[in-house]
């Protein structure tokens, strides 16, 4: 089952878009950043943001930048 939460969040006239995930690997995490990249095409913004939440023991706990074609994405690793 695939689940993502989506937040637009406007705070002093500058809209954030929020996409919160359950960590399910490599190619899951690229389907997110595609599905990111096309909400911020829609609400016609360069960044977004995306918060994956990794229940793995030997997990990664890290903040990114990454470019997703003209798109910057903020992601972070919890």
């Amino acid at each position: 089952m695939k689940c993502a939460i989506i937040d637009t969040t406007e705070h002093l006239g500058q809209r954030y878009i929020i996409e919160l995930k359950i960590w399910r690997g490599e190619r899951y995490n690229a389907e997110g950043e595609q599905q990111l990249r096309e909400y911020l095409d829609y609400f016609q913004l360069d960044m977004g943001y995306m918060l994956s939440f990794n229940f793995n023991k030997n997990k990664r706990q890290d903040v990114e930048q990454v470019q997703v074609g003209d798109k910057i994405l903020i992601e972070a690793m919890l």
